[in-house]
């Protein structure tokens, strides 16, 4: 049975990806801090959906403990490290830049100095479609696409992790494959990200904040087809010592549509507070998949409108609405 180590576990797409993980066969060995950027009960109760799985064992950990993660590379032997672990959030990262600096940069350095030499046969870490900033031509393709102007500092740290990634591919021989999630959502998801917190505001009848008068295009992705195809990555043999792949939906919706979705599988009337876009914010993003689906056979297989009703269920159930 193939060991992985999953980081940020109890995150959002980390715990989804540790049960199929578990399901398609393997040992999964998940660590992380449960740090308060957003309530840490969540991230139990998404760790307490895993607990009946035997394959599946949690660790508290902090990714930036070099200390703590040599002595479980010495305990454990991985096959594969799915790194998911970072602190997330464009806006935030001009409240604590530091956090960024620290979680994403540092820390995916020390995971990379860790397992440098542990005979791994895949790394795969999650980067983000933030890293091409303000790209005016649609789908956003690895190939093509620069990504040395990135926007806010979220985008920077990840950039940067991707530099430091192909550093250690070329001098170690570590096979890496760095994945642009592109706005995922889904049930069990963040509450700072637009779906929750309109869902949110929504049943609480609140006011929600309608930047670029809702004109801004995202690339909304449903969970499970992210963590479909790391799964698929994790079983197929990487291409090179380092790779880069999006994972997106391939088909933009504006924030309107999405509110307008929200409010019909609610039953709730949005009360809107129009703004500018945000610092740091782009205002679109789009992922061309074509090489995914060359490699791997991926295709996005969630509309948003299934996605969210989804979400919108699973959003009453939690909260026994």
């Amino acid at each position: 049975m193939s060991k992985v180590l999953v980081t940020g576990a109890a995150g959002f797409i980390g715990a989804h990806l540790s049960k199929q993980l578990c399901l398609a066969g393997f040992q999964v060995i998940g660590i992380d801090n449960l740090n308060t950027y957003y309530t840490p009960q969540l991230k139990k109760d998404r760790l307490s959906t895993l607990e009946n799985f035997d394959s599946f064992k949690f660790i508290e950990m902090d990714i930036t403990d070099e200390v703590a993660l040599q002595e479980l590379a010495k305990e454990q032997v991985f096959d594969y490290v799915i790194h998911l672990a970072a602190q997330p959030g464009v806006r935030y990262s001009f409240e604590d830049p530091h956090s960024y600096i620290q979680n994403n940069y540092v820390g995916t350095f020390t995971l990379l100095n860790v397992f440098k030499d542990k005979n791994l046969k895949h790394f795969l870490m999650a980067s983000s479609s933030s890293v091409y900033g303000n790209a005016l031509d649609a789908p956003f393709a690895v190939a093509t696409h620069n990504t040395d102007h990135p926007i806010s500092l979220y985008a920077a740290t990840k950039k940067g992790t991707e530099s430091l990634a192909h550093t250690y591919a070329h001098c170690f021989g570590l096979p890496i494959t760095a994945l642009r999630f592109f706005t995922v959502y889904g049930p069990w998801g963040r509450p700072d990200m637009a779906v929750y917190k309109f869902t949110d505001k929504l049943y609480k009848g609140e006011t929600i904040d309608y930047y670029g008068d809702g004109k801004p295009l995202r690339d909304y992705t449903y969970v499970d087809d992210i963590v479909t195809a790391i799964v698929k990555l994790t079983q197929t043999a990487p291409q090179s010592n380092y790779n880069i792949f999006n994972i997106g939906n391939n088909t933009p919706e504006t924030v309107a549509t999405l509110i307008n979705t929200l409010e019909e599988l609610t039953s709730q009337k949005a009360k809107l507070n129009p703004l500018p876009l945000p610092p740091g914010d782009v205002d679109k993003t789009c992922a061309d998949v074509d090489p995914l689906k060359q490699h791997i056979g991926f295709h996005p297989a969630t509309s948003l409108k299934k996605g969210l009703s989804q979400f919108v269920n699973w959003y009453k159930q939690y909260y026994n609405l």
